[in-house]
């Protein structure tokens, strides 16, 4: 099923993989679709070792992480906590 967007749908169930955003019909979860690519391996190499991965999965995944950052936004506890947060 796609999303009005071509993508297609990013399902989270808390009895599904424990709640982890998954693509809908399959059990793979999104950051493991991330972590792939921050390895380096091509879309055509994940397509490969994941042959339920809907087309577009991986622009999805993309798509996905990038709107999540969007909402985020960090905010120190107090004045005397650093103003700056650094993520490996």
């Amino acid at each position: 099923m796609k999303t009005k967007s071509g993508f297609p749908k990013i399902l989270v169930n808390s009895e599904i993989c424990h709640g982890k955003p998954v693509f809908q019909g399959t059990r793979v979860m999104v950051w493991q679709i991330l972590e792939l690519l921050e390895a380096g391996m091509s879309a055509k190499e994940i397509y490969s070792g994941y042959p339920t991965l809907p087309a577009g999965a991986i622009e999805a995944a993309l798509h996905f992480a990038a709107e999540q950052i969007k909402g985020f936004s960090y905010v120190p506890f107090s004045k005397e906590t650093s103003q700056t947060q650094v993520f490996a």
